[in-house]
């Protein structure tokens, strides 16, 4: 009996990943570039909607528009309404960020509700409002989606043990210190 549990087990983690790999990941920058910055982010989370105004257009201006290096989105939903968000941001699978980068610039048009219910009704409003053309309960309901956003929340505690967030990793290495544009660049730029 155990055998048979852990086949299938091991059948069903299977079919899940093989799905997640379809999953385009969100990121900009060259997918070539020399230095791979990976943000773990939740949808809800102040700090990561900072991080996306104070320090994310210089980025994008100095190191991944010039294709020194490139940027990948990571899920890390901390509560229901982040991890719907990150389903929904994933939902058109076409790798690109403006729907994340929308949610992050206007987390407080939509980030609000006393209950689930409430805050999914505020995120169907602001992506109405905005023009995203997503069918919300399509999205939400994505199994696939849905595996591919908890499996990165898996792989952040169990590869860089993440527990909170923005986290940001480096060429596999966790980056230790206060988060702002200055600290990032000095790391940046002794990987050029």
């Amino acid at each position: 009996m155990k055998k048979i549990l852990i086949i299938i087990t091991i059948f069903f983690s299977t079919i899940s990943t093989i799905s997640a790999e379809e999953i385009k990941r969100i990121f900009v920058g060259d997918k070539d570039a020399k230095i791979t910055i990976i943000a773990y982010e939740s949808l809800t989370c102040s700090h990561c909607a900072n991080f996306h105004k104070d320090v994310y257009p210089e980025l994008k201006k100095n190191y991944l528009d010039t294709g020194l290096a490139k940027i990948e989105f990571r899920h890390f939903p901390l509560d229901i309404a982040a991890f719907n968000a990150s389903k929904v941001s994933q939902c058109n699978n076409d790798g690109d960020s403006k729907i994340l980068n929308s949610l992050y610039a206007n987390q407080q048009k939509w980030v609000k509700g006393s209950s689930i219910q409430e805050a999914n009704e505020n995120l169907k409003k602001f992506l109405v409002s905005e023009g995203y053309n997503v069918d919300f309960e399509k999205c939400i309901n994505d199994k696939e989606i849905e595996d591919f956003v908890l499996n990165d929340r898996i792989d952040a505690v169990k590869k860089f043990k993440i527990s909170s967030t923005p986290t940001i990793i480096i060429n596999d290495k966790k980056f230790e210190k206060t988060l702002n544009y200055k600290n990032l660049k000095k790391a940046l730029e002794k990987l050029i």
